[in-house]
């Protein structure tokens, strides 16, 4: 048995640029000849009515050719008029093959046989479910068109719940703006565009959040979730772009837009951060006390104001302490007497 090789065309990777003249002018001329054929009809059925006195033997090929003209020639000739808004593309398709894309505003006139294709203006596909209302709601509007948008697009994925580095469940939300920069590899390199970037930013951003920890209390150091948003969004952008380059998709920006724990650990969470808080706190009360401990009696030493043993610096020290750490206003006490 001898394996026999198939042969296709390959999948276009590149844009090209279909033959098209001005739509104006072939509008006019497309007009200009169907009055003409009208014409000529009106006048071969009047010969052959008998209602001339010289009738012509043309008149019957006449009536024919106006006829053929009106009813197929003249129709094509609107068919292939396509009118191309700014930052909007066609992709066009001639009896299944990549014909070319149509970009640039403008009218124009192509070859009436070719059809235009968007996978993502498809009426007969389902929502994703990961696509925001956003993007559903000007899906719906591409039903009737379709024309594939090159103007800067933000998708806002729904909010996930992710495991970050250290275990924690955080929910976590991320909004991407793009913009199709190659038409032919949006259209014939995936089944469709939108749902597919949707899909890759959802395993895009679960792949970053498992690299790196919610927070990361006293080291500034190394890079978290909440501390380090920048290096996240950047690190997050190029990884979107890396899984959207075949599908001539371009990330422009990335950014977190909600970032939290899971309920199940908020509360537990925010009594650690308010324990890191209150340590925090205290000890710069401690440290802030004892230099302003050791500056008074440098100062009293100083100045000579008053001689103290080592037992009244001891009990001076405590009581300076106990003010200055203290939650609470303190009770002033005055001794008149002596400490012995």
């Amino acid at each position: 048995m001898t394996a026999t090789k198939t042969t296709g065309t390959p999948v276009p990777r590149e844009e090209i640029v279909p033959k098209a003249i001005s739509g104006m002018s072939v509008l006019v001329l497309n007009i200009l000849l169907m009055l003409g054929a009208l014409a000529v009809v009106i006048l071969g059925i009047r010969e052959l009515a008998g209602m001339v006195l010289y009738p012509s033997p043309l008149a019957t090929p006449a009536i024919i050719a106006g006829s053929v003209y009106l009813s197929i020639i003249g129709p094509l000739g609107f068919i292939g008029l396509k009118v191309v808004g700014p930052n909007e593309a066609l992709v066009l398709t001639l009896f299944g093959r990549y014909y070319g894309t149509l970009r640039g505003e403008g009218f124009f006139f192509v070859n009436p046989f070719v059809i235009a294709v968007n996978p993502a203006a498809d009426p007969a596909r389902p929502a994703t479910v990961g696509v925001d209302q956003t993007m559903r709601l000007a899906a719906v509007a591409l039903k009737s068109s379709k024309k594939i948008s090159l103007k800067a697009i933000t998708l806002n994925n729904e909010k996930q719940k992710i495991n970050d580095k250290l275990g924690n469940p955080i929910i976590i939300g991320i909004v991407v703006i793009w913009q199709v920069v190659n038409t032919a590899k949006a259209v014939f390199s995936v089944d469709n565009y939108t749902e597919f970037l949707s899909i890759q930013c959802d395993s895009a951003l679960r792949n970053t959040v498992r690299d790196y920890p919610y927070d990361t209390p006293g080291d500034d150091s190394e890079i978290s979730l909440r501390g380090s948003s920048q290096e996240i969004a950047e690190k997050l952008k190029e990884e979107i772009q890396e899984k959207v380059e075949m599908a001539g998709l371009k990330i422009l920006e990335a950014r977190i837009t909600h970032l939290s724990y899971a309920p199940e650990i908020a509360a537990a969470m925010l009594q650690r951060q308010q324990a890191s808080a209150i340590i925090d706190a205290r000890q710069m009360i401690v440290e802030g006390a004892v230099s302003m401990v050791e500056m008074a009696l440098d100062k009293l030493n100083d100045k000579n104001i008053v001689q103290l043993d080592e037992e009244r610096k001891a009990a001076m020290v405590s009581n300076l302490l106990v003010v200055l750490c203290g939650n609470r206003d303190v009770q002033p006490v005055v001794n008149s007497g002596s400490l012995y």
